[in-house]
């Protein structure tokens, strides 16, 4: 596995040396046309070296070969899940350049194989815990929620009902027979299956599970078709720290593509029968995040999302050596969004892949995080489910300090105060005051219009609601809906089985200085995981620099190849702003934009 990275800068080095010119790289607009007309596939990309989607998987492995030394699952045809990416990476450590000639696995990949191959049966459609981040030698890994009886119990047909027979994510027989369907409990069945991806888990150093499901189990035709860590009768992820932090499924977003892409003021309604999942949020993970968690329900998209992210980001810089798990029910939309913007965040910050330029990490979020992780943009689009530009939009949303990973740390370096601004919140009001430098559906929504004339022509009627004391408070009005779905309401705007600790690593970094390149228990670390940065003054500027690009560049190529073709909103939506974007007109300014 490890071995395939290396034949790969081996084929690059030798056509470099007998002057055969280099094909062109695959741009985010070839990428977007590929994305936007079929669904990736693993089974419909064997043997053809010359396709777009092996040149953009190639293109994936080289901007990751920049700041990672890293090993290969193989997936070829997709023996292990049909839509996870043909050469799954597993980053290992951040390396220099003049390090990736001495690079020596520090995991024993066939063990990580081996795990891989028994535990894709505990988790929907075979979509096993897959690490995608590392941040200061902590994996942050993404997966589907875990499979329930009526899928292992019946997979041809749970197979063929949604992914049309073509999923073959059970091909291996060996770990859940027809013997053990028939002649064993359910009890036995669930230890066992669910046994291996508990030891991948421990493997990959997961405490943190993030389950973003609205439901505590997804049902199907009267049948419980998935499961989740949270409702396991037999508490078998009782070790692991579960959050249960519910967020919109796909079918959401098209409440904010037929708001012309305003998420501000759009709430999901959460009275609806099948929701049954609270936010659980143990409360020391929540303790500084200075957040009212039992408000969650009334936030609009844009404020829920804001604060899911600024929790993750907690957890992932807190002091443990801890990985983090995320996952929703197949986890190929809500996942790929706190992904993305995961990495996104990080890279802003110059956390993670620090060598890539704008246009370089937005194509690796784009082409990994979701295009080989099987999003399904063809449907979506087709069904106004836009949260793929959702996440790319809302860049604009995190640009401040308050979502830098950055400000987290120094703030734990700060020593303990008595309740007050500290000087650094001073600073932070001081620089906000003079401005900036540079898949679940949901029958109807709530919806806070910003104002009357974002509804369009819609007609209102008054109705009187007493304010609760505060004289800010004013009446709320209703409006008529063309859509039976939505509701609009108007107010003011307000050990062994464990990989290596990052320690045992600098530790044997240290060890063997010393020793022979060739020696089995040598290994070179570049830069080492655990450094950062140092602060600086221009830090939090230059973030916000960076994801203005990226979410200019995001528009830019997303206008002229997908278009938003699906939509038709009204000229002073998105859409308009779209098209000034084209013309060049207005949207390189700062995060005051209005889209």
């Amino acid at each position: 596995m490890a071995g395939a990275r290396a034949a790969a800068a081996s084929s690059a080095g030798s056509s470099a040396s007998s002057g055969t010119p280099q094909p062109q790289e695959p741009g985010l607009g070839e990428l977007l046309e590929e994305f936007s007309r079929t669904q990736y596939r693993a089974k419909d990309c064997s043997g053809t070296g010359g396709s777009k989607v092996e040149r953009i998987e190639k293109r994936c492995l080289e901007l990751f070969g920049r700041d990672y030394c890293y090993s290969v699952i193989q997936n070829v045809n997709g023996d292990i899940c049909g839509h996870y990416p043909q050469h799954i990476v597993f980053l290992e450590y951040e390396s220099s350049e003049k390090e990736k000639d001495t690079f020596q696995s520090t995991v024993q990949v066939s063990k990580l194989q081996d795990l891989v191959n028994r535990s894709k049966t505990a988790r929907c459609r075979g979509r096993f815990v897959c690490p995608v981040i590392l941040f200061k030698g902590k994996h942050i890994c993404r997966s589907a929620t875990l499979a329930g009886w009526g899928e292992l119990y019946g997979r041809t047909g749970y197979n063929y009902i949604f992914s049309g027979g073509a999923d073959d994510a059970w091909a291996d027989a060996e770990d859940v027979t027809e013997e053990d369907c028939v002649l064993r409990s359910d009890t036995h069945l669930f230890d066992k299956v669910r046994g291996y991806d508990i030891k991948l888990l421990r493997y990959l150093s997961v405490k943190y599970i993030c389950d973003l499901m609205v439901e505590n189990k997804k049902v199907k035709f009267g049948m419980n078709v998935t499961s989740s860590e949270k409702v396991d009768k037999a508490q078998r992820y009782a070790d692991f720290t579960l959050l249960s932090i519910p967020y919109p499924g796909c079918e959401f977003f098209k409440e904010y593509k037929d708001r012309d892409y305003v998420a501000e003021g759009l709430i999901f309604n959460w009275k609806q029968d099948y929701v049954d999942a609270p936010l659980s949020i143990p409360d020391f993970l929540t303790c500084s995040l200075n957040i009212d968690w039992s408000q969650y329900q009334s936030w609009d998209l844009v404020q829920q999302t804001q604060n899911y992210l600024k929790l993750l980001l907690s957890i992932i810089n807190s002091d443990d050596d801890s990985g983090l798990l995320v996952h929703c029910i197949s986890g190929w939309d809500r996942t790929p969004l706190f992904i993305s913007l995961l990495r996104l965040s990080l890279w802003a910050d110059g956390l993670i892949h620090a060598s890539l330029k704008p246009a370089e990490i937005l194509y690796l979020t784009v082409a990994y995080d979701w295009f080989l992780f099987g999003h399904m943009l063809v449907d979506r689009l087709s069904k106004g489910e836009e949260i793929f530009f959702f996440c790319f939009n809302f860049l604009k949303h995190i640009i401040s300090e308050e979502f830098s990973a950055l400000k987290i740390q120094r703030r734990k370096s700060l020593p303990a105060r008595d309740a007050g601004f500290t000087v650094e919140d001073i600073c932070m009001l001081r620089r906000k005051d003079r401005g900036s430098t540079s898949s679940l559906g949901s029958d109807f929504s709530l919806v806070m219009e910003i104002s009357p004339g974002a509804a369009g022509s819609f007609t209102y009627e008054t109705v009187e609601l007493v304010p609760a004391g505060a004289h800010t408070q004013a009446a709320w009005r209703k409006s008529h809906s063309s859509s039976p779905q939505s509701v609009f309401w108007n107010r003011p705007q307000p050990s062994e089985d464990r990989l290596p600790s990052h320690q045992a690593l600098v530790e044997a970094k240290s060890s063997s200085s010393s020793s022979s390149n060739h020696s089995d228990n040598f290994f070179r670390l570049g830069s080492s995981p655990l450094e950062v940065p140092k602060p600086r003054l221009t830090a939090l500027s230059e973030r916000e620099t960076r994801l203005q690009e990226v979410r200019s560049a995001f528009l830019a190529a997303y206008s002229s190849t997908v278009g938003l073709r699906a939509a038709a909103p009204s000229p002073s939506g998105a859409i308009g702003l779209l098209e000034q974007f084209v013309r060049g007109v207005g949207l390189r300014g700062t995060g005051s934009s209005t889209l």
